[in-house]
């Protein structure tokens, strides 16, 4: 880039023709140097990260897409693609993976990228967050409702 450092563009894990696309670039300056990297979208978004700190991973959800970078490097060790967009990206040291919150479904992605647990929703999701050890959903008619964070379990 201009400011110096590797670029890297995973746009082309989203279309043939990302720059037609909504764009996002992360910039990390670290220790070991400069990297940043580049996504795509086919909707507005605004990227969130998430430092996977016992991983060693940057986890960021952009679009339709999440994306496991190495924290030092920028490296992509592995990328979760939704079916529709992704409204939060969640995690805790408590937990053995991070919560990728869909509108529809809920997935808990392991350190490697492989699902540790997946669970399918009646109402379209709106908002998600860790509270009291919960994982607490909003739906779209307003209603909250819990799941487990560890195992996706309802608990009501």
């Amino acid at each position: 880039t201009e400011a110096g450092g590797d670029l890297v563009d995973h746009g082309p894990l989203v279309s043939d023709d990302p720059d037609r696309l909504c764009r996002a670039e992360l910039r990390v300056e670290g220790p070991l140097g400069a990297w940043t990297a580049r996504f795509a979208s086919p909707i507005f978004d605004e990227p969130q990260g998430l430092l996977w700190d016992t991983a060693g991973l940057l986890v960021v959800k952009f679009g339709f897409r999440v994306y496991a970078l190495v924290g030092r490097t920028g490296e992509l060790r592995w990328s979760h693609a939704c079916g529709t967009p992704i409204v939060a990206l969640l995690g805790s040291s408590r937990l053995s993976h991070v919560i990728v919150q869909g509108e529809v479904e809920t997935v808990a992605l392991r350190e490697d990228g492989r699902v540790a647990w997946r669970v399918a929703h009646d109402d379209v999701v709106i908002g998600a967050e860790l509270v009291g050890g919960r994982l607490v959903l909003t739906g779209y008619e307003g209603r909250p409702f819990a799941l487990d964070p560890a195992t996706g379990r309802s608990l009501e």
